[in-house]
């Protein structure tokens, strides 16, 4: 897909230094775009009490930068994009997914505030679709953005030795046993893991689709900071989504891949949150893992799955049930290892997308977040072009689906884990098309 015709009024000698200003420009703004989802506009905020100022500064800061980035993208589509191409960024999926998410703000128990809060995922996303689709083939993308992420990695190591008590968890609060392990430019550890696993597979990609020195300085430095956050999940989940892809990719099998990955969503699936419904997986998961309580986890699953009920069909709508006054009403429950009244999310996607949206949206926006991609690689892997970017984002699929059992992100605003989901989902919806990067 590539970038508008230049008017017939531009005088022809001058055409190719213009078109060459906007080619460069257009790879500018991309790498920009994914540098900034992954950096935040709010980065090294160390130990923060949300309760507190800073927290509303930074909502400030968010609301105000991502709007106006979201024009500047915005702008950027409008003048790079070919007119024939840009009724193909606007994809059904996600007018279905976010008018779904717009509708259960009405089951919150404060509407406009949800919906403000989805508002910024959806201005957000302007930066997603943008990055991906200004750029004028596969080489100007992975130039502009392996120099963007090795930027941003090099900002993070210099962190760890100028801004320590940033970038490395202290040993102070109510998660002191952190200490010592590195969260970068975030504000935990267990987003850092999975953002930098997600780094990790773009230096991959950028390795096999031509900058192989950036490409290898990105996932070796990548891999290092991710074992030094001492999330083992994460190390366990990283390797696997690489080699389920690579495995797919050296046997020229994209069934393969989705095969194996649906099997081994069960099996996480299973293990995890399947631990609080059924003794025997317990019992399993007890037997492989020395904390078969995945940090206290299994009270908050235990919570939220008995809330369903309450809301079975429609969900408690968006923002609607962690934090609400309902629940931060309640009384402490001493036996258990978490005090849900400050839990911010269900630590589990999927159970979170039910309690939300209710047993009819819910299914909807699991199937058309984590399914339909399956489908979309697929098709994709068919044209030889994609198949390097569509690697990269099944990679990332496939990574933050067994993230999404122990956590929480999508729709979460500007929250790098539920954006590069997004640059995943949307990349493989355009490289289904052969004509994607021309």
């Amino acid at each position: 897909m590539r970038s508008a015709d230049i008017s017939t009024a531009i005088p022809p000698d001058i055409r190719p230094g213009l078109d060459r200003l906007v080619r460069g420009m257009a790879a500018v703004v991309s790498g920009f775009g994914l540098f900034i989802i992954i950096f935040t506009l709010t980065p090294f905020l160390g130990d923060i009490d949300t309760a507190n100022a800073p927290a509303d500064t930074a909502n400030i800061i968010n609301q105000v930068g991502y709007l106006s980035l979201a024009l500047l993208f915005g702008f950027a589509i409008l003048v790079t994009v070919e007119r024939r191409h840009l009724g193909r960024l606007i994809s059904p999926t996600w007018i279905v997914i976010f008018l779904l998410a717009y509708l259960s703000c009405l089951q919150s128990y404060d509407p406009q505030a949800a919906a403000r809060g989805l508002t910024l995922s959806l201005v957000a996303m302007l930066i997603v679709v943008g990055l991906i689709a200004v750029p004028r083939s596969e080489r100007d993308f992975v130039n502009a953005g392996a120099t963007a992420v090795l930027a941003l990695v090099l900002i993070d190591y210099a962190a760890l030795v100028l801004l320590p008590a940033k970038a490395i968890h202290q040993g102070v609060g109510a998660e002191y046993w952190h200490a010592g392990f590195w969260r970068g430019h975030l504000i935990h550890k267990n987003v850092t893991a999975p953002i930098f696993s997600v780094i990790a597979m773009f230096g991959i990609y950028a390795f096999r689709a031509g900058a192989r020195l950036r490409g290898s300085a990105i996932a070796v430095l990548a891999f290092i900071f991710v074992a030094h956050t001492g999330s083992k999940t994460t190390m366990g989940f990283l390797p696997v989504a690489i080699l389920l892809v690579l495995a797919g990719r050296a046997i020229g099998s994209a069934a393969f891949t989705i095969s194996c990955h649906v099997l081994f969503t069960i099996l996480v699936g299973c293990l995890t949150i399947g631990t609080v419904f059924s003794p025997a997986f317990l019992h399993i998961t007890a037997a492989i893992l020395e904390d078969y309580t995945f940090t206290g986890r299994d009270a908050i699953w235990r919570f939220g799955s008995a809330a369903i009920a309450d809301h079975p069909w429609l969900g408690h709508g968006f923002a609607g049930f962690w934090l609400s006054p309902v629940i931060m009403g309640m009384e402490a429950n001493f036996e258990e290892n978490w005090d849900v009244r400050g839990i911010v999310s269900g630590h589990n996607t999927y159970l979170d997308a039910i309690i939300t949206f209710g047993l009819i949206g819910g299914p909807i926006i699991i199937a058309l977040l984590f399914v339909k991609p399956l489908f979309d690689f697929a098709k994709a892997t068919r044209y030889p072009a994609n198949r390097a970017f569509a690697d990269f984002c099944m990679m990332v699929i496939i990574f933050m689906t067994y993230n999404g059992m122990l956590e929480s992100f999508i729709f979460n605003r500007a929250d790098p884990q539920w954006l590069l989901t997004a640059l995943a989902i949307f990349g493989l919806g355009m490289a289904r098309h052969p004509d994607f990067r021309r």
